[in-house]
């Protein structure tokens, strides 16, 4: 794996949390990637499942291109008579 598509995994596993088991994997891989420019086999595909897995899940950090929050329309005033 080279580091333009580590870099992309990574960044597409930013838009989820994470579990404890989970962010170790994430890094590990990472600290491995620095050491020795590059990752195991292993390290590899379960950083692929990983990705795959959520990235068929909804993004659940909060980030302002997620969240769609519905506003009801403003209330219009009634108009006053005009008095003469």
């Amino acid at each position: 794996m080279n580091k333009a598509r580590l870099e992309w995994i990574m960044s597409g596993l930013n838009q989820y949390r994470l579990t404890q088991v989970e962010d170790r994997l994430v890094k590990s891989a990472l600290e491995n990637f620095d050491l020795n420019q590059m990752l195991t086999e292993h390290q590899e595909e379960r950083l692929e499942n990983l990705y795959t897995a959520k990235s068929k899940m909804q993004p659940n950090k909060a980030s302002d291109y997620y969240t769609f929050k519905e506003s009801p329309p403003p209330k219009a005033k009634p108009r006053r008579p005009k008095v003469y």
